[in-house]
């Protein structure tokens, strides 16, 4: 299995029990993702360190206030690293109180134009802001590949699937009320679907309560897997195979 979504730097604990504990769980590779510069620095140090661990880096919507041509110069730096695999967290917040929109818009332009420049695929965070991220996607990711990050727009589910984009679930499917989430893990197309932990966030069900950590994934996959009429191993392959599509690891 696979994590395509972690964050280890938010994570406790340290870095290597977290990897550790992963590779026991049977999570063979995952993507730990930056939302700043310092994190993106973070999660190439640890693909450094620990073969099974990949980056991304990236300036979430939320950390993009005053988002500058300078940091555009840095994120494009840290991003041409071989040890990042993907560009992002990227898109557009309007759940919380963060960075101003326009300041989200400058952020996610200019991760969409690295991920254009480099070939890398673009990972997509959206919240309260479904219209405003597939109308930016639409008007200016053609040729990215475009991965949907902790899916919740079942709704939207058919526009994103024929506009190509790839799609992955997070613990939250597994909540019994996320009925809707769990119908569009079931529809999505094989060559389209990852899972993910987004840890420490978002604690699959059979964790509720509890920190997430990549080693989760399992709890995830192991309901999606389920959702779509398939065993496990037969859904763990696939999946990895999707990511090292994807990722190119």
């Amino acid at each position: 299995m696979i994590d395509s979504h972690t964050h280890l730097d938010f994570c406790d604990p340290p870095h290597g029990e977290l990897v550790a504990q992963a590779l026991e769980a049977g999570v063979t590779k995952m993507l730990t993702v930056g939302t700043d510069v310092a994190s993106s620095r973070d999660a190439l140090a640890a693909a450094a360190e620990f073969p099974s661990v990949f980056a991304a880096v990236g300036h979430h919507p939320n950390n993009a206030t005053a988002f500058s041509g300078a940091d555009r110069a840095e994120l494009l730096e840290l991003a041409s690293d071989p040890l990042c695999h993907a560009v992002g967290e990227t898109g557009f917040d309007q759940y919380r109180e963060g960075a101003p929109l326009e300041d989200q818009r400058l952020a996610f332009d200019a991760q969409i134009e690295i991920a254009g420049e480099l070939g890398k695929p673009l990972i997509i965070h959206t919240r309260d802001a479904d219209d405003l991220t597939i109308g930016a996607l639409r008007e200016r990711a053609e040729g990215v590949q475009v991965l949907l990050h902790c899916f919740t727009m079942p709704s939207r589910l058919d526009e994103c699937l024929e506009a190509g984009w790839w799609i992955s679930f997070a613990g939250n499917v597994t909540y019994p009320k996320a009925t809707d989430l769990a119908a569009a893990a079931a529809r999505v197309p094989d060559d389209r679907l990852l899972v993910e932990t987004d840890a420490p966030y978002l604690s699959p069900q059979a964790r509720r309560g509890e920190r997430n950590t990549p080693a989760a994934v399992v709890h995830t996959a192991e309901f999606v897997a389920a959702a779509r009429g398939v065993d496990y191993a037969a859904f763990s392959t696939l999946v990895e195979r999707n990511a090292e599509q994807l990722f190119g690891w």
